[in-house]
């Protein structure tokens, strides 16, 4: 704990109240294309730890979504 702060907090978190439909799938987006963005993988569908999964499943997503950095 460094300067009364705990590790799994970063310092730059801002609060953000989702404003509408439109605003949660773009931050629905944003975290399933994070893995892909940071280098972790290639495509979205590659990371196992997603809810990316879960909204294919569903019929939300088609399993290649957004490709990948293979595809750009």
């Amino acid at each position: 704990m460094v300067k009364g702060e705990w590790a799994i907090w970063q310092r730059r978190f801002w609060e953000h109240t989702i404003r509408d439909d439109d605003d949660y799938r773009h931050h629905i987006d944003y975290v399933h294309w994070n893995p892909v963005k940071h280098g972790l993988v290639n495509n979205v569908a590659d990371w196992p730890y997603s809810s990316f999964h879960r909204y294919v499943k569903a019929g939300l997503y088609p399993d290649d979504w957004a490709g990948g950095l293979d595809c750009h």
